[in-house]
């Protein structure tokens, strides 16, 4: 469903599994930070508004989006955690760039979590412009990092479900 549609904060509390035990890694990439703050805000708000302990939930930064993949491969080795969110936000410029950085981390996110036993929730803005960045980051349309906790927990529960 487009974004246009749906406010990326919405969701249903009664629709939200339970969070005990459940731990979080956050891999946030410092490059527009502006924005990446707010989407962490939005992750971690949301996973303790679910009853998510705050030791529960680790933060790391990496430089820029493209070494998202890295962070959360690195999270999951290391950090004991259930699941990872990865959040960034790459704005299109007047370059190329914008393409390598998108495709390659979008492939990397995607290889974790066709090869990987533990969750690497999506939370990378691919914007045309600063502003529909600023909509998706606690703006007209809600916010991204809200609605990768609850898809975190979600799939936390999927994984836990499947092994009882």
């Amino acid at each position: 469903m487009a974004t246009r549609f749906h406010n990326l904060s919405d969701y249903d509390p009664s629709q939200v599994p339970a969070t005990r035990g459940m731990s979080f890694g956050i891999v946030v990439s410092e490059w527009n930070g502006e924005i990446t703050g707010k989407l962490l805000e939005g992750a971690v708000g949301a996973l303790k508004d679910n009853g998510v302990a705050d030791d529960d939930i680790k933060v790391m930064y990496v430089p820029g989006s493209f070494e998202l993949t890295f962070g959360a491969n690195q999270m999951i080795k290391h950090a004991g955690v259930d699941a990872v969110i990865a959040l960034g936000c790459v704005v299109r410029g007047d370059t190329p760039h914008f393409d390598y950085v998108c495709q390659g981390t979008t492939q990397g996110i995607a290889r974790l979590n066709a090869t990987g036993d533990v969750p690497v929730i999506y939370g990378l803005l691919t914007t045309d412009d600063m502003a529909q960045a600023q909509a998706r980051a606690g703006g007209s349309l809600g916010n991204k990092g809200t609605e990768c906790a609850i898809c975190a927990i979600k799939m936390v529960d999927f994984i836990w479900r499947l092994r009882n």
